[in-house]
C-alpha cells in the first residue's frame, strides 16, 4: 500500500503563521530514543493507543473517524511517526497523518493543489521541497479502506520541537572542582600583551539608549553560547568609548573575585589564563552548565584588553556557591548592591539566567523574588533595565533534565518562543518595549543564530549523564 505526503496547516485550527514553514528537515540534538519517547508521549496525551513496528521502530496510533458519514463513505485517520538516527545525539522525527477512505473510488495517491479546499474543511498547502513529499509503503492497513493521502502534521511537530528545544536550562550550584589544569587550549586564544586591541565585533544596534552613567543593564543569558558574550563585549566597548566607568558582572561565585581581579590586571598570556583556572574552582567543576564556557573567558579577555588600553573596567563575581532559591537571589542582589554602593557612577552590565534578571515576578511561585526585582526595588532612582534575548534557532551548551529525569550537560538545540524569534541573517540589536510586561523585561537583545560555546575545561571522557552530588540544579 502506498500514498503521497504533503504539508498541512493542521486539522485542529492551529495555524502555522506563528512559525515559518520549514524548508529543510529539523535535526534534533538529542538521542533518537529520547526524541521518540517524547513523540510517543505527545500522541498518548491525545488518549490514543500507540503501537510500534518492531522492525522499523515506527510508531502508529489507533485510527479515528473524521466527521460522521454514512457507512461506505467514511474517512479515518491515524498517526505515523517515522524515526531516523542521524548521529549519536542527532535525530530526525517525522510525524504524519494518514487518511483512509472507505469509498470504492478512493485513490491511493493524491496531492491537493495550492489553495484548494478539500473535504472535511481540511486546508492543505502544496510545496515543492523534497522533504514535503514522501511515498508511503508498508504502512498499517485498514480492512475495507484504502490509503488516500498522508501529510506532515507540522503543528504536532512544532509541539515536539518545543518539548525538545524549549526546555529550561539548569544551573548546578555546589559540587566539587575536580578537572585538572594542564596545557589549556581555548579556541581562538593566542598569548596577548597589554597593547593588544580589544575585539569589539559587529555593532549592536539601539544599545546607545542604555549606556548611561550609573545605569544597570540586566541581560538574560541563554548560557553556553558564543553570541551573548560577543554582544556583551561590544556593549563594553561602546560604553568605554563614551568614557563611562564600566563593570561587567558575571554569574561566577563571589569567592572567585580575587582570581578575576588578578586576571583583569594581567597580560593575558597562556600562563595568566592557566593561573585563573587554577585559582577559580568554578571553571573546574566536574559538571559544568554553560556559565563557565570559553565564551565567558573571551568576554573576560575583552574586559582585560579594554582595561589595558586605559579604560576604567571592573569585573564583578556576584553569584552564590551553595545557596538556592530565594536565598541565592538575595545573595546575588546583595553582592551587586554592594558594588553599586561603592561605584554609583559605573555603568553595570549584568549577565545571568532569564529568571534571575526579571524585574517582575514569576507565574509559578508568588513567593519567589528574582534578583532583578530586588535590584529594581533597592535602586528606585537608578536606571535598571532588564533585557530578554531574541534569536534564531540554534544550539548551546547547557545542562537539562532528559526524559529520564537525569542531568544531561551537553550541546542542546535551542528554539525561541514566537515573540522572541529573529530572522536568520538579521543584525543583532536592542529593541526597547513601550513598557515592561509582567516579567519586568524592558526590551529584547537580538543575538542572531545561536551556536554552542563549550566549557573551557572538560573531562577527557564524557560521563553518563547524572547529577553530581552535592551539586543542586536550579532553573
Amino acid at each position: 500500500m502506498t500514498g503521497c505526503a504533503s504539508l498541512s496547516r493542521g486539522l485542529d485550527g492551529d495555524p502555522l503563521d506563528t512559525e515559518p514553514i520549514p524548508t529543510v528537515e529539523r535535526i534534533y540534538l538529542v538521542p533518537l530514543d529520547e526524541a521518540m519517547f517524547v513523540a510517543r508521549r505527545l500522541l498518548e496525551e491525545q488518549r490514543l493507543d500507540i503501537f510500534e513496528n518492531n522492525t522499523t521502530h515506527e510508531l502508529y496510533s489507533q485510527s479515528w473517524e473524521i466527521g460522521v458519514n454514512v457507512r461506505g463513505n467514511r474517512t479515518f485517520e491515524r498517526y505515523l511517526v517515522r524515526p531516523e538516527e542521524v548521529g549519536p545525539r542527532q535525530s530526525l522525527v517525522r510525524i504524519y497523518r494518514l487518511q483512509y477512505r472507505e469509498a470504492d473510488d478512493a485513490v491511493e495517491e493524491q496531492v491537493p493543489e495550492p489553495g484548494s479546499q478539500r473535504a472535511n474543511d481540511h486546508y492543505y498547502n502544496h510545496f515543492r521541497e523534497v522533504f514535503a513529499h514522501e511515498t508511503f509503503e508498508a504502512v498499517p492497513q485498514m480492512e475495507g479502506f484504502k490509503l488516500r493521502r498522508g501529510f506532515r502534521d507540522l503543528p504536532l511537530e512544532r509541539k515536539l520541537l518545543a518539548r525538545l528545544e524549549m526546555v529550561p536550562s539548569l544551573e548546578l550550584v555546589g559540587g566539587k572542582a575536580a578537572i585538572p589544569v594542564s596545557d589549556v587550549k581555548v579556541a581562538g586564544w593566542t598569548p596577548e600583551v597589554p597593547e593588544a586591541e580589544p575585539r569589539c565585533g559587529e555593532p549592536v544596534e539601539g544599545v546607545d539608549a542604555l549606556l548611561t552613567q550609573g545605569g544597570t543593564v540586566l541581560v538574560a543569558d541563554p548560557l553556553g553560547t558564543h553570541e551573548l558574550p560577543d554582544a556583551a563585549a561590544r556593549m563594553l566597548c561602546d560604553a568605554t568609548a563614551k568614557k563611562l566607568p564600566v563593570a561587567l558582572a558575571v554569574s561566577v561565585p563571589s569567592g572567585d573575585q580575587t582570581a578575576l581581579d588578578e586576571y583583569l590586571t594581567s597580560s593575558g598570556t597562556d600562563a595568566d589564563l592557566e593561573r585563573l583556572l587554577v585559582l577559580s574552582g568554578f571553571f573546574r567543576r566536574v559538571d559544568q552548565d554553560g556559565r563557565s564556557s570559553a565564551g565567558v573567558i573571551h568576554l573576560l579577555e575583552a574586559g582585560r584588553r579594554l582595561r589595558a588600553q586605559g579604560h576604567a573596567v571592573s569585573v564583578v563575581a556576584f553569584d552564590s556557591k551553595e545557596a538556592v532559591g530565594n536565598s541565592r537571589e538575595a545573595e546575588m542582589a546583595e553582592n551587586l548592591l554592594a558594588y553599586r554602593k561603592e561605584h554609583p557612577d559605573a555603568w553595570l552590565l549584568v549577565l545571568a539566567g532569564d529568571v534571575h534578571v526579571r524585574t517582575g515576578g514569576v507565574t509559578w511561585d508568588s513567593k519567589f523574588e528574582p534578583m532583578g526585582h530586588r535590584l529594581a526595588t533597592a535602586l528606585p532612582g537608578a536606571q535598571v533595565r532588564a533585557l530578554d534575548v531574541g534569536f534564531a534557532r540554534g544550539a548551546h551548551y547547557a545542562c537539562r533534565f532528559n526524559v529520564w529525569e537525569q542531568v544531561d550537560c551537553d550541546v542542546h538545540g535551542i528554539n525561541p518562543a514566537a515573540e522572541a524569534r529573529q530572522e536568520p541573517g538579521t543584525p543583532r540589536k536592542v529593541a526597547l518595549f513601550d513598557a515592561p510586561g509582567e516579567t519586568g523585561f524592558h526590551g529584547r537583545l537580538y543575538l542572531g543564530t545561536l551556536s554552542p560555546s563549550l566549557p573551557v575545561l572538560q573531562r577527557a571522557t564524557k560521563p553518563v549523564a547524572r547529577q553530581q552530588a552535592p551539586a543542586k540544579p536550579e532553573n
